[in-house]
This record gives structure tokens, C-alpha cells and sequence, in this order.
């Protein structure tokens, strides 16, 4: 066909403006509700400490224990690799890795509890334990050295069900108080909604968090919760309606993350305490439904814990660790890259299996990338949507500590900026 030649068609220029007319209202509905990842970066896990167990100091001394423990129970890198079954190639650079980075930032994301951890106290020790909280997370963002501080940190309230919601409500007042009086809420903020029934609850939340922005002249939105996916009412409803859904809508924009609680949910649905885990078949299918819920929300996704501690002989160690390595492998393999850490023994094996996870997927995502930015066809054709995984997965490496930037640099060709811009996320996040 000729270059000059029209090319034939039937449809009017009206039917086109009808279309887009007609669809005007789904195009902003699907901006408002799905707008894709936020391009920040997610901690790979989160440490609750009772409210009367933390200080500025929590974050550093975890770290510490956690390397006494690896000291103790896998003195070198061939011995903590033959305890957790890494390859040879990966034994060293993990073990370097996991070590720095315990010395470094040992806890990513700090969750001081005023909840299940921390129980019914009379009003007056959780008065003083709220405004301590807040002083104590003051004080970590403003003494941290750089790039030690929580990617994250904050409180988990209890709950708003009618036995404890005065008391839950008092505890995020004088947290939210203080901080904004010992010189205004850091930007890492999150503050986390326990044992979460019904949308109304979430509404509830909202409106709290209203209230203080306007009190405070805080920009409206600037406050956002995780929710807890702890009860079965939270996952499927009496209509039959998938809850969690309604519980994003009803946040308005500021739910942050969903985070599954793997005891409370195990028992409200029957199960035994000797079975209640992780990869139990009623904790794949609530987390299934939270993920479908919240793809392209914005909202993120972050696995519960483990009740096993690496404490005792060193046989019970390598017992415990083997064990949540495996389950955090397991959480990543499906896209669950977040957790709890309920003790400094399980950071060795936190990030041994998120470092262990990202490097030995390094050179086929690199490679990956480098043939769709060139175009070139190798044994699998990528999508778009393809691309912007291969570059998060290669970002959430470098975010963590796994990847180096020079590294992918070399297998990619591209730079940090460019991974950014193919993963939709701002630059320099």
C-alpha cells in the first residue's frame, strides 16, 4: 500500500468523543481507586516491641543480639549457609551482607505495641507509655546516624471494638500529641489498626486522624494506617462480599498496607495452636483474597510471623532459623515482601532469605531488562508489565541491601534513574 494513500475506516470522529464520554466516570473511578504502587520503598519487615520495652536504643540493640546470636550459633558464613541450605555461590555474599547490615540498620520498620503485646494497663502507665513512645520515636529520627533510623515507625493502637476503642483512641491522641509537640510527626510515620471488623471502623479511623490534621494545620491525608487482617469478618462478610475491599475504599486514600496476623486469624477460624502458621491453608487463602483486594490500590501487602524463637541449645537455633527462612522464602515467592520479626533471632534469617532471594534473581532480571530495553528477543518476550517487575525486583534488592548499584548497573546497563522510570517510581526513592 501506497505510503500517500488514506487508510479506510467506518467509525465517525462522534463515536469516538461518545466513548470517551460515556467512559469519563470509569476512567476517574479507576484513578481514584487503582492507582498503582507508590513507589516508595517497603521495609522488608516489621519489629513490634511493647510499649514498655523500647527506647531510643531498641533498634541498635536488637541488631546487637541478633549478631551475638550469629557469633554464638553460626560463627562464619560456610556454617550459617549449611545451617539454612544456601548455595556455595551465595554463602559468602550473603553472610557479609546480613552481618553489615545487622550493624548498620538492623530494623527496618519499628512497631512500638500498645496491644496484643503489650495488654490492658491501668490509664494512667499508658498515659505516661504513649508520650514515652513518642519522645522515644522523636528521638530516634532526630540522633540516628544516616541511613540507620526505620525505613518506617510508629505505634500499633489497640483496637476500635467497644471494649478497649477509649482506651485506643486516648493511646493515639497522646502518641500523635507528643510527637507533634517535641517538633512535628517525621515523615516515616505509621501508626497501625488492630483487629479491624467492619468498614465502619476504618471510617472511624479516619475521621480521628481528620480531626488532628485539622487541630494541627497538617495537610489533609497526611496521616495514613496499616490495617490488620486478623478476623474472619475482615476477609469475608456476612453478605458474602469480600470486607477487606470495602475496608480500602473505606480508609479514603489512607490505608498504607494490610498486614496479616497470623494467630488471632488461625483461631477464630478453628485452628488448633500447634498448626496455627504461616503456610497453613487458612492463612493462603486470607492472604490470596488481601492480595487480590489490594492489587493496584497502592495498598501494600506484609505477611504475619512466626511464634518459633531462636533461643536455647544451638540445635533449637538452627531448628528456628531453618524454619522462618523457609517461611519468609515462602512470603516472597508470592509477593508477600514484608513481615513481622517478633524477636532480634529472627533478623539473621530475615534478611538471609531476602538477600538470598534478590541475588540469586539478579542476573535473569537483569538480563531480562536488558533485552526489552534493547528490544532484542531472548528466550522469554516481556511485556510492559513484565518490565516493571524485573525493575522492581531489581530495586527492592537495592533497597534492602542485597544488590549493589554498581552490580546491576553492569548486568543491565542502566542506572539506578532508569530502573526508577521503568518501575514508575519517582526518582531517587
Amino acid at each position: 500500500m501506497a505510503q500517500d494513500q488514506p487508510v479506510a475506516t467506518t467509525f465517525a470522529a462522534s463515536i469516538t468523543r461518545d466513548a470517551a464520554a460515556a467512559l469519563a466516570g470509569v476512567d476517574a473511578e479507576l484513578a481514584r481507586r487503582y492507582p498503582g504502587d507508590p513507589g516508595t520503598r517497603q521495609p522488608v519487615h516489621t519489629v513490634y516491641v511493647p510499649g514498655d520495652a523500647v527506647d531510643e536504643g531498641t533498634p541498635r540493640s536488637w541488631g546487637d543480639q541478633a549478631l551475638e546470636l550469629l557469633d554464638a550459633h553460626a560463627p562464619d558464613a560456610q556454617a550459617f549457609a549449611a545451617v539454612l541450605g544456601l548455595p556455595d555461590a551465595l554463602a559468602e555474599p550473603v553472610h557479609r551482607r546480613v552481618r553489615a547490615k545487622l550493624a548498620h540498620q538492623p530494623v527496618e520498620d519499628l512497631r512500638i505495641d500498645f496491644e496484643d503485646g503489650y495488654g490492658p494497663r491501668p490509664d494512667d502507665e499508658e498515659d505516661a507509655a504513649a508520650a514515652r513512645a513518642a519522645r522515644t520515636v522523636a528521638a530516634i529520627c532526630r540522633d540516628a546516624a544516616p541511613g540507620a533510623a526505620p525505613v518506617h515507625l510508629g505505634i500499633r493502637m489497640k483496637c476500635l471494638e467497644a471494649a478497649v476503642r477509649d482506651r485506643g483512641i486516648r493511646t493515639l491522641d497522646v502518641f500523635l500529641t507528643g510527637l507533634a509537640e517535641a517538633g512535628g510527626l517525621p515523615g516515616q510515620l505509621v501508626l497501625t489498626l488492630p483487629k479491624v471488623t467492619y468498614p465502619e471502623q476504618v471510617s472511624a479511623m479516619v475521621r480521628l486522624l481528620e480531626e488532628f490534621e485539622g487541630a494541627h494545620a497538617l495537610p489533609s491525608g497526611r496521616l495514613g494506617f496499616e490495617i490488620q487482617i486478623e478476623t474472619t469478618q475482615s476477609v469475608l462478610g456476612p453478605d458474602g462480599t469480600a470486607t477487606v475491599a470495602r475496608m480500602i475504599d473505606a480508609a479514603a486514600g489512607r490505608c498504607t498496607s494490610l498486614h496479616y496476623g497470623t494467630f488471632d486469624y488461625s483461631a477464630a477460624c478453628g485452628v488448633g495452636a500447634a498448626h496455627q502458621a504461616l503456610d497453613h491453608p487458612v492463612a493462603d487463602h486470607a492472604k490470596a483474597v488481601m492480595q487480590v483486594a489490594a492489587a493496584g490500590t497502592g495498598v501494600r501487602l506484609s505477611d504475619g510471623s512466626t511464634n518459633v524463637l531462636p533461643v536455647g541449645t544451638t540445635a533449637r537455633v538452627h531448628d528456628a532459623w531453618r524454619l522462618h527462612h523457609d517461611l519468609v522464602r515462602r512470603s516472597l515467592a508470592r509477593a508477600y515482601y514484608q513481615g513481622w520479626d517478633m524477636h532480634p533471632g529472627h533478623l539473621p534469617t530475615r534478611y538471609a532469605a531476602v538477600y538470598a532471594f534478590y541475588r540469586e534473581g539478579m542476573e535473569q532480571a537483569a538480563a531480562r531488562l536488558a533485552a526489552y530495553a534493547a528490544r532484542t528477543a531472548g528466550d522469554v518476550m516481556d511485556e510492559p508489565a513484565t518490565a516493571r517487575a524485573l525493575s522492581g525486583h531489581l530495586l527492592r534488592g537495592l533497597d534492602c541491601g542485597a544488590l549493589d548499584s554498581a552490580e546491576v548497573a553492569k548486568l543491565t546497563g542502566m542506572t539506578r534513574a532508569d530502573l526508577d522510570a521503568l518501575a514508575g517510581r519517582p526518582a531517587a526513592c
